[in-house]
């Protein structure tokens, strides 16, 4: 596979994943509802099959051994099985699903033909005469409309999950909604535009626990999925003016060591970004998936290794 067809199975599989986190509580795929305190799992409520009358004709025995095979022993093997996932290929979650990752990328994106940079304190890419050019009221109306369009979503995809979907569609649609859910909604809508227009990728970075969980456990692993840089070829960088850290999301150092990209998210946009550049390059790119090759750069805790013949430790 290609990485530009890389690129497009990654938008897919996100794209119908950020669908899913709309829609799964107006499908009734997963929600928890306040009004009745109870979850909904694939459109039946999470009892575990312990009505009144099953638990009037059952012990403490039966009882004990239908929570545990519905409920502790499920848990368990999701826990076990994210473990394994992040320990081998750290965030891949983030990379390929997360609903908010999507939206970096995509404002990333917007960001970046409208202004020539993705974050405020970037210089543009773009020349002073294209900058004149450009009308740049209309260029932030333009991100600043849609950042506050994905965050109503969120906010609206994120309430649905705790009060029955359909009425509250309803009552939207009317404008009748209530006081609690429309102070919800305005300032959910208010705190997910600011992390879209300023701070999305920082979020990723330093706010999200799930992501910081995933990365501890990735350096963990001497031998993770991590993307490397073969640095005896690093003069074919000359030509290059940094592509490969402009096309990161999270914006890190992609050339440095495992330690320097502590939250990457395994997307590959590095990658893709140094083929393009190197793809009259008979030697390829410079940067590419690898893993099961332990070095001393490759874990959290640097390794000192001792050179036989200078005799002295190398870290």
């Amino acid at each position: 596979m290609t990485e530009n067809q890389l690129q497009r199975s990654r938008l897919v599989v996100r794209s119908s994943f950020f669908l899913l986190f709309l829609l799964a509580p107006v499908l009734n795929i997963f929600r928890f509802d306040l009004t009745t305190t109870n979850f909904v799992i694939f459109n039946q409520v999470l009892s575990f099959g312990m009505t009144t009358e099953w638990i009037l004709a059952s012990d403490y025995w039966d009882t004990g051994f239908r929570i545990l095979a519905y409920f502790i022993l499920p848990l368990f093997i999701t826990v076990i099985s994210g473990i394994y996932i992040f320990y081998k290929w750290g965030r891949l979650y983030c990379g390929w699903l997360c609903p908010h990752f999507s939206v970096v990328e995509y404002v990333n994106d917007l960001m970046d033909r409208r202004t020539g940079s993705v974050t405020l304190w970037e210089n543009s890419k773009f020349s002073k005469e294209r900058q004149a050019k450009r009308n740049k009221i209309i260029d932030w109306l333009v991100i600043v409309g849609v950042s506050v369009t994905i965050a109503f979503l969120w906010a609206l995809g994120l309430l649905s999950y705790l009060l029955p979907p359909i009425p509250l569609y309803t009552d939207l649609i009317h404008f009748e909604v209530d006081l609690y859910p429309t102070i919800f909604l305005v300032a959910a809508t208010t705190v997910f535009t600011i992390d879209f227009v300023l701070a999305r990728h920082l979020f990723c970075k330093y706010g999200c626990a799930f992501g910081l969980m995933q990365s501890l456990f990735w350096m963990m692993n001497s031998k993770a999925m991590l993307v490397k840089f073969e640095r005896d070829r690093a003069k074919a960088c000359q030509s290059c003016d940094k592509d490969c850290e402009e096309a990161c999301p999270m914006r890190l150092p992609v050339r440095s060591f495992k330690r320097a990209k502590f939250t990457c998210t395994q997307c590959a946009q590095c990658i893709s970004a140094c083929q393009e550049v190197q793809k009259d390059n008979p030697a390829g790119s410079l940067l590419g998936w690898s893993e099961g090759e332990k070095t001393r750069h490759s874990s959290l805790i640097p390794v000192k290794t001792i050179d036989p013949k200078k005799g002295h430790n190398d870290s």
